[in-house]
């Protein structure tokens, strides 16, 4: 449906009109709805010429009050681009794919479904029936959180909790949530980037790379068709190391077989041993891209049966893991530096240690509960170490060793909304996203 407000000669009400999806390109989203706003008379004039060339069944037009306008829709405009839930989804999970998520996390789609249409999403930190309501005020039909809603398995579901509450409540208004949750924290580019990013790190590295991460594919292909198997294989990210890609291994050789009855080889003859020149390509690829890679090198390769292995590797991944490590342009004194960390991160109250009285430069850091990182982060030699929440025995020993500052589970993870956004809008920048406004940090400070 389409949704146009036009002002009327003395511009005291607006008109609205729906009709079908054939206008759609010529309007924009206002709170979630569609809406046109004609500037003058002529262009009203051409609407209602538009509305009258249209069968009656199709459009209606309805007097509203301008103060209703105003009131029911927010006063931005941008231009409107409406699709599937499911295309949001796979953006984001091309940025951060759910095999990266820690085996107790439960990233995903979390309620609802996603075949139907959306105009706009509701990104935050955490879903709570506020942020529920807050979604249906701007008419949004997706939540996109960071933690998700649903951690474990539920037998009933009857409002019993805050969780279930808020299952019920999307499902009873056909809102959809989605969480990115630790696989937004181990992607490169992901939760910590943004606080070192916040707090001016530069060089910054994953402080935990992940293990055994990392396939190394070999594939046999005739010479004719290397390089489009190649290009395939690239193509779906496979040779990605580092700050390169397209990397690759390529040794020539000679391949035997013998096709026998029911084959329709590519080469040789039914019955007959042939020989053909081939080239071994060997490649590597993170291990969540085997089926795509399997896909694209049989979609390009010329035989009934390539031939391709895939072998783990105990490679570290430097593309992924957990926490950061970097360093500030110029060093400074502990309390400048725990004061700055304060104002970033809008804290009323900063945990720390005892400072030791050095300069920091080389810094640590893990959004959340991160208190696992501590030791890597003393062995990578940080000065200090931020992260969200640690617990009392944490601290202990470490008082000559390094500054441990805390800044708070929520606070340090309060920026996640403007990943969501930046990798949403740059796949589709006329989608409508809203940062929820609403501070669902469960502890308070005196």
């Amino acid at each position: 449906m389409l949704i146009g407000f036009v002002p009327l000669k003395h511009n005291n009400f607006y008109y609205k009109f729906t009709c079908g999806k054939k206008q759609r390109e010529n309007c924009v989203l206002s709170g979630g709805r569609y809406t046109t706003k004609f500037s003058s008379n002529s262009d009203y004039q051409d609407f209602c010429n538009l509305y009258d060339s249209y069968p009656k069944e199709v459009g209606t037009i309805k007097k509203l009050n301008r103060f209703c306008f105003f009131s029911f829709f927010i006063f931005a405009t941008v231009f409107l681009s409406i699709m599937k839930i499911k295309e949001i989804i796979c953006a984001l999970e091309q940025f951060a794919p759910l095999p990266l998520q820690d085996d107790f996390d439960n990233a995903g789609l979390q309620v609802g479904l996603t075949e139907v249409e959306t105009a706009g999403a509701l990104l935050c930190l955490d879903v709570t029936e506020a942020v529920i309501d807050e979604a249906l005020t701007f008419n949004l039909n997706l939540i996109i959180s960071h933690h998700p809603l649903i951690f474990k398995g539920y037998k009933s579901i009857t409002g019993k909790d805050y969780v279930e509450r808020c299952i019920l409540k999307a499902i009873k208004h056909d809102i959809t949530i989605y969480s990115a949750h630790t696989n937004l924290d181990n992607t490169f580019g992901g939760v910590n980037f943004k606080i070192a990013e916040k707090i001016g790190l530069k060089d910054v590295q994953i402080l935990s790379p992940k293990e055994e991460s990392l396939l190394k594919l070999i594939i046999y292909t005739p010479l004719s068709h290397a390089d489009k198997v190649r290009e395939a294989l690239f193509s779906v990210g496979c040779g990605s190391i580092g700050n390169y890609n397209s990397c690759s291994y390529n040794s020539k050789g000679e391949g035997t077989f013998r096709a026998m009855e029911g084959a329709t080889p590519f080469c040789g003859h039914i019955g007959e041993m042939h020989s053909e020149d081939e080239i071994k390509i060997e490649t590597i690829l993170p291990f969540y891209k085997k089926p795509e890679a399997i896909k694209a090198l049989i979609e390009a390769h010329p035989y009934e049966e390539p031939i391709y292995d895939f072998y783990p590797l105990q490679n570290t991944w430097k593309q992924a893991g957990a926490g950061i490590i970097g360093s500030l342009a110029i060093a400074e004194p502990e309390l400048d530096f725990l004061k700055r960390i304060k104002d970033t991160f809008k804290i009323t109250c900063l945990k720390h240690n005892k400072p030791v009285r050095h300069l920091i430069q080389k810094v640590a850091l893990c959004g959340g509960a991160g208190a696992f990182l501590l030791p890597q982060a003393i062995r990578n030699k940080a000065d200090a170490f931020i992260t969200g929440e640690m617990k009392y025995h944490d601290y202990f020993g470490h008082e000559t060793e390094i500054l441990i500052a805390e800044t708070g589970h929520y606070e340090s993870e309060q920026y996640t909304t403007e990943i969501f956004r930046t990798v949403i809008k740059e796949t589709f920048p006329d989608f409508t996203l809203q940062i929820s406004k609403i501070n669902t940090n469960p502890i308070k400070y005196l």
